[in-house]
């Protein structure tokens, strides 16, 4: 049977698609991929069209994925622009591609939804729905344990890995219980970095999505979008997609909001679901003295032990977080390229990067800052 492409996910009633995404899976929710949509996040000018592919038996939708067309590699955090690169010094087209995952969310979480025999049926005939709708290759990041085993089934797939750091409670009673976990060295630095911050006068307010006014949803945006202003670039992210996520989502949304004298001027933005505490997205105003550390780390860790979350998973990139305590987590990737050469060049560079990415995670776990039992 077909593939169906779907362009708009306002198009599908939401309770037929969350009917096909796992339990605590909050990126994968209707509500979350659709305010992306709806939010103008996603549209004809960020390179990023929403084509979610949809595997239909008697009528019914069996199976799904989440996807879009891309003519460029941002926002994906599996870095493949150096194959783009590759490509054009040969004449080799690389977009459009095809994307399966989260849109500007590097978290890990199921991609092949519904029921499983359905979803290898759609995978499986993905190869011909490239080919007829002119894509250049297929990518599905982020994968968990079932696409993984599904995707290392099927021969053209190349796998790939990557590294995050995520933060494990492991039953602290409060921040103090997890900071005697820490060797003596490294107990007196957290120390010292959380007492400068409040040195500076800056106190700390935690907030639901149900609890945030509009005024503070403007200046959240004012915040995140400056982090990419020092940068020179533009956000992802519209201002109306704060706000229609609040409307849509509010029981998942933390706020954290750091005032000094009263006045806001830092924030770091968070979901939670299940036993995760999702660390997204963080911006300031001003420079202050280590408050990044506080108000992304400290504060999260913090809020995670008094709510009995067991995880913080605080997105990509960072050895800054391996140093705090943030353990190495291997992330999959997996790539069909059509190219037969390209596809080629690409699993000689796979085979290294494994290795070392694997050697890497061995060796970041030594530098964990947590005390043996002998130690202080």
């Amino acid at each position: 049977m077909p593939i169906t492409a779907l362009n708009r996910l306002a198009d599908l009633p939401a309770a037929q698609w969350d009917a096909l995404v796992p339990a605590q899976q909050p990126f994968l929710s209707h509500a979350f991929l659709s305010t992306l949509e709806e939010s103008g996040s996603l549209g004809p000018n960020s390179g990023w069209r929403s084509e979610h592919l949809l595997w239909q038996e008697n009528g019914e939708i069996r199976a799904a994925i989440p996807g879009y067309r891309k003519r460029h590699s941002y926002g994906e955090y599996v870095f493949d622009q150096g194959w783009a690169d590759a490509c054009q010094r040969s004449g080799i087209a690389y977009y459009p591609k095809w994307l399966g995952a989260v849109p500007f969310s590097p978290v890990t979480g199921a991609r092949l939804l519904g029921d499983e025999t359905a979803a290898v049926r759609l995978l499986q005939a993905l190869p011909e729905y490239l080919v007829e709708n002119g894509l250049t290759g297929a990518h599905i990041n982020f994968t968990d344990t079932r696409a993984n085993r599904l995707l290392g089934e099927e021969p053209l797939w190349q796998h790939r890995l990557g590294c995050q750091y995520h933060w494990q409670n492991r039953g602290y009673r409060d921040f103090q219980d997890y900071l005697d976990a820490l060797t003596s060295r490294k107990r007196k630095q957290f120390r010292k970095e959380r007492e400068q911050v409040a040195a500076q006068g800056i106190e700390f307010v935690w907030l639901k999505g149900a609890e945030v006014t509009e005024a503070q949803w403007d200046f959240v945006y004012r915040c995140y979008s400056n982090t990419y202003a020092v940068r020179g670039q533009a956000p992802y992210l519209t201002r109306d997609f704060f706000s229609l996520l609040a409307q849509r989502m509010p029981e998942a949304i933390r706020l954290v909001v750091a005032q000094q004298n009263g006045r806001d001027v830092a924030m770091a933005f968070s979901l939670i679901s299940g036993d995760t505490f999702y660390g997204r997205y963080w911006g300031c105003l001003a420079e202050f003295d280590r408050l990044h550390f506080e108000t992304c780390f400290y504060q999260g860790m913090e809020y995670a032990i008094a709510s009995g979350l067991a995880r913080f998973d605080a997105g990509a990139q960072g050895e800054h977080k391996l140093l705090r305590g943030f353990e190495p987590v291997i992330t999959d990737s997996w790539h069909y390229l059509r190219h037969p050469g390209l596809r080629d060049a690409v699993e000689d560079f796979l085979v290294e990067e494994r290795a070392g990415v694997q050697r890497w995670a061995d060796e970041a776990r030594e530098m964990l800052p947590y005390r043996h039992s002998a130690e202080p």
